[in-house]
């Protein structure tokens, strides 16, 4: 039977092997830790959004962590299509990511943020944009632009519905078509 300096040696070396061995590997990030503690993963989600049976939102995305505990999804490529209340698609957005908290319906999206109004082709691109699913309204706080066929705006910071009818901004310039001020 070895003796327990002999064993407490063995255990030492073999550490500092493994010590050695893993310095060589890619170091974990603390964004791999937190996707490695989802509760699930799911390749190739799709997501209905609904509120009082009326679809508001399909939510898409070719990767999602969800975390039981906050109750929300961290997404990868998201691809989310809005309706109106009669159930007609009203714009597309998408993303390099996002976040969709299940529980309020609320989303955020960053990375490349582009949304497209459905009737005219309208777009509007910034790296960062919420959903307020209560309000039916979208917003950021960064840099943007937004062309449409009779106008190019750009601005930092906005509030709108989906469809951009109703528009807040601040720092707004551009060039286009009749642009009604809020009071």
């Amino acid at each position: 039977m070895p003796s327990t300096g002999f064993s407490l040696s063995i255990i030492s070396g073999l550490l500092l092997l493994f010590s050695v061995a893993c310095k060589g590997g890619t170091p974990v990030t603390a964004t791999q830790a937190v996707l490695d503690s989802a509760d699930q993963v799911l390749l190739g989600m799709s997501h209905y959004v609904t509120e009082s049976g009326v679809l508001r939102a399909r939510v898409r995305a070719d990767t999602a962590y969800f975390f039981s505990n906050s109750q929300r999804a961290e997404l990868r490529n998201v691809h989310v299509t809005f309706y109106d209340l009669t159930g007609r698609s009203t714009s597309t957005l998408t993303s390099k990511e996002g976040t969709h908290h299940w529980r309020t319906g609320d989303m955020e999206a960053h990375g490349n943020v582009v949304l497209i109004r459905d009737n005219d082709g309208a777009t509007m691109r910034t790296e960062a944009m919420t959903y307020n699913q209560v309000k039916n309204e979208v917003a950021s706080d960064v840099a943007f632009t937004f062309d449409s066929p009779t106008q190019h705006l750009r601005g930092i910071g906005f509030t709108a519905d989906p469809e951009f009818r109703n528009v807040r901004t601040k720092n707004l310039t551009g060039t286009g078509g009749q642009l009604v001020l809020p009071r």
